[in-house]
Order: C-alpha cells, then sequence, then structure tokens
C-alpha cells in the first residue's frame, strides 16, 4: 500500500525527483510523512508558503491525514509577472 508525493516548481529540486511514494499501513499526519524524508526537504516542505493539495482538492496544515491510495502534491509560492 502506498502513497504518491509529488513535487511542484523548486520543490522538485530539493525532493530530487518529481514524485515519491511511499509505503504506508495506515494514514499518516504531515508530521509524520515529513519524519519519513530526507530534512532538507521536509523543511523544504514545511515552509509557511507551500500549499498542500490532496487528492486533488488544496487542504489546510494539519487538517488532513494521508494514507494508501492517496496522491500529495506539494505546491510551492508561484510569482511571475
Amino acid at each position: 500500500m502506498s502513497l504518491t508525493l509529488l513535487f511542484l516548481g523548486r520543490l522538485e529540486d530539493a525532493a530530487g525527483a518529481p514524485a515519491l511514494t511511499l509505503d504506508v499501513a495506515r494514514p499518516l499526519t504531515f508530521a509524520e510523512i515529513a519524519e519519513r524524508l530526507e530534512p532538507t526537504l521536509a523543511v523544504a516542505l514545511s515552509s509557511g508558503n507551500v500549499r498542500v493539495a490532496l487528492n486533488g482538492s488544496l487542504v489546510g496544515p494539519g487538517d488532513w491525514t494521508a494514507g494508501s491510495g492517496d496522491e500529495l502534491a506539494f505546491l510551492p509560492p508561484v510569482s511571475g509577472g
């Protein structure tokens, strides 16, 4: 059973890949997911301006758990002009 993590923009650089898959036995909180990641990536994802989408819907910090079959997308702030 697996959980898919997607990284967009600069977060892909921090992760070293556009996506990672984690083996999960039960739903996990963000803190539990962060513990399984490289420290540098966990810090980048913890930034207050990174948004999270769970299965395509934006979720607030701490308002969710993600488990087997779920997809978490981490969205960095967008700039442009």
